[in-house]
């Protein structure tokens, strides 16, 4: 047998033997998934970090030629399977895929690090273990172990002057919510988009309610009711939420003030808060604040501005 044969055989096992890996990846990281769900752990360290390292880790067990972009290309298989096979939405693999390829970027360096410059054999391989266990062992353990996490609790606050007095801006609020505005392009990759709103009033009590719709996938209520105002200020307080928006947090309240700047405008404060409920927080808390700025700036210019220059608004942009 020639060299050209030997070596076409050896390529033949190696591609088979990664496919199988690839296989046995992908299975038991859906494995891992559906048991971290069934322990209410879906959205701690364990699912952005651990599942990941997983699939990093069965995957270089095979020793591929080009392991971290081995390790990229199925991470990026299993996240457009995920939308399939346990029906995620879109918005949150575009969310989750960031971490993912970081976390899988991280084992390959890793592993290839300790394998170049380790003694062979057993001592090798303990020494990326160790290597590996010491980096991701900490980022996964948040949310999981008790007390083993960073403050929840946030406020995203966002200033806008309107072009209208104090008594137009009350008025605004104390209608029934209109969301007729294009919303932000960060809130149309996916999230779920207001649909019928009820309530209006700004007196102790005066309820709001709006349906947040997601597709086929989840849709549900967001209910809030007046708990304090007075001459400049309101807040809406959150009664109940069934929307998808639970995945990712927990609306508190809502806090609106406002002050005249001159005769003809006015500075509308829309201050937002909530608890976080996606871990790792190195990574969700400032894509989560991110995301609260631009809906508290949306809210501003759909709720709290006066109709009439709603609609001049609009128009402008639509130019």
């Amino acid at each position: 047998m020639s060299d050209t044969d030997d070596d076409s055989g050896r390529s033949e096992r190696r591609a088979r033997t990664l496919l199988t890996a690839i296989v046995l990846a992908l299975a038991a990281a859906g494995l891992a998934y559906r048991g971290l769900v069934l322990k209410r752990l879906e959205h701690t360290s364990l699912v952005f970090v651990g599942i990941p390292a997983l699939l990093a880790f069965m995957l270089l067990q095979t020793r591929p030629k080009t392991a971290i972009g081995t390790v990229n290309k199925v991470i990026a298989l299993a996240l457009c399977l995920s939308g399939v096979v346990f029906g995620e939405a879109l918005v949150c693999i575009l969310m989750a895929a960031p971490i993912f390829f970081l976390i899988g970027t991280l084992v390959g360096v890793l592993i290839n690090w300790a394998r170049g410059t380790g003694p062979s054999g057993d001592a090798g391989g303990s020494r990326w273990r160790g290597a590996m266990g010491l980096v991701l062992l900490p980022l996964s353990a948040e949310g999981v172990l008790p007390g083993f996490e960073l403050p929840r609790e946030e406020r995203v606050t966002v200033t806008r002057v309107i072009d209208a007095s104090p008594d137009a801006i009350r008025s605004s609020l104390a209608a029934t919510p209109r969301f007729d505005r294009r919303l932000p392009a960060f809130l149309r990759l996916g999230f779920p988009v207001p649909g019928h709103t009820s309530g209006s009033g700004l007196s102790i009590g005066d309820p709001r309610s709006v349906m947040l719709m997601h597709g086929e996938h989840h849709t549900g209520a967001l209910e809030f009711a007046v708990t304090a105002v007075d001459s400049a200020s309101v807040r809406f307080t959150t009664v109940s939420d069934s929307s998808y928006i639970t995945h990712w947090l927990d609306w508190r309240d809502a806090t609106v003030r406002w002050e005249p700047v001159d005769e003809a405008r006015t500075r509308v404060t829309w201050t937002l808060r909530y608890r976080r409920r996606l871990d790792p927080a190195w990574y969700f808390a400032p894509l989560e604040r991110y995301g609260v700025s631009v809906a508290a700036g949306y809210l501003i210019e759909s709720l709290a501005t006066p109709r009439r220059q709603a609609e001049s608004v609009a128009a402008a942009l639509s130019r």
